[in-house]
């Protein structure tokens, strides 16, 4: 089991929840329900893993931001069309 980096002192366990993300271009935030994401029995916090803020901000570089509602799920963004193939600008 995994202890989480918070608290350092509580498990953490996987879990699906609602995340407000900041468009690249700053102009708005959207609603992502139902992300993987982690939660601690301790101290209650709720985060998700470096993996998947990953996903979510690449993503966002390659749709069409313009087409995307103000709430959508995890699985809707991930599987929107792509204007590019991946993130020219991720050097990592």
């Amino acid at each position: 089991m995994a202890i989480c980096p918070w608290c350092e002192a509580g498990t953490i366990s996987s879990v699906s929840d609602t995340v407000y993300w900041e468009l690249p271009d700053g102009t708005r935030a959207v609603e992502i329900t139902e992300t993987p994401s982690l939660a601690c029995a301790n101290c209650q916090a709720k985060f998700q893993s470096d993996e998947i803020v990953k996903e979510i901000e690449n993503q966002l570089f390659l749709i069409d931001t313009k087409l995307l509602e103000k709430k959508t799920t995890y699985n809707e963004l991930m599987t929107m069309k792509r204007l590019l193939k991946r993130n020219y600008f991720d050097f990592s």
